[in-house]
């Protein structure tokens, strides 16, 4: 029986992999069989990014965080034109 031989993974790739079920809903076992990858391994390497999650310099700590602050200025941004309209709706009703 031959052996197999072992696959070295990029940390890119192990980063992308671990979006697709963080970020982009799928199931490890979907995630791992698009990828070729056993679904244990896809959890691990979740696991282990988590763990360097309190590394500042983390590129999917730094992208998390990106997409949480753009999200709250959207809604901020939203919040800020219905105020403004409410303003101005209040100012015609007085005046």
């Amino acid at each position: 029986m031959a052996k197999k031989k072992r696959s070295n993974y990029t940390k890119e790739f192990k980063e992308e992999a671990v979006k697709l079920v963080t970020e982009q809903g799928y199931s490890y076992a979907e995630a791992g069989r698009n990828l070729g990858v056993n679904p244990n391994l896809l959890s691990r390497w979740k696991r282990e990014i988590e763990e360097d999650d309190g590394d500042p310099g983390s590129t999917v700590s730094l992208q998390a965080e990106l997409k949480r602050l753009r999200k709250e200025n959207k809604r901020l941004k939203m919040e800020r034109e219905i105020l403004k309209k409410a303003a101005t709706f209040f100012a015609k009703e007085q005046g």
